[in-house]
């Protein structure tokens, strides 16, 4: 009887090792915001555009309930929708329905769910912003 306690009493404390351990290593989650200051730090912002060539453009991600960022190049261009912003989701599939090669201000794009893949709504396009590092000047001795 005393060893049933023994082998409880050590996998509790086993048990609670590991979540104390857990909680220890378990960091604050970044809100949209945050993770997109982060993400476009030491970038300065340009001149608003209409329109881009998605061929061009390298990546997507999806950052919660704030943007849609594309990458094209140095160049990564931050989407703020007008209308569903709050339901984006960085699980969410990203499908948009194009006549041509550009993906534009005027466009919406629809969300699917990554793991049950059912329609979870949608969001309607803004400008695009794009996002440089700036260029470095060499100083003149």
């Amino acid at each position: 009887m005393n060893r049933i306690f023994t082998k409880l009493g050590l996998a509790a404390a086993a048990g609670a090792m590991v979540l104390a351990g857990t909680a220890a290593d378990a960091r604050p989650r970044l809100s949209g915001e945050e993770q997109l200051a982060k993400l476009l730090e030491g970038r300065v912002a340009g001149k608003p555009i209409n329109c881009i060539t998605l061929p061009n453009v390298q990546s997507s991600r999806v950052i919660d309930k704030t943007a849609i960022v594309y990458g094209s190049g140095s160049t990564i261009y931050v989407q703020r929708p007008k209308s569903g912003a709050s339901s984006l989701n960085s699980d969410d599939i990203l499908v948009t329905q194009l006549t041509t090669s550009q993906l534009c201000n005027v466009d919406v794009v629809q969300l699917r769910d990554r793991n049950g893949l059912f329609w979870r709504g949608f969001v309607s396009l803004d400008q695009f912003v794009p996002y440089t590092k700036p260029t470095k000047v060499a100083l003149a001795d």
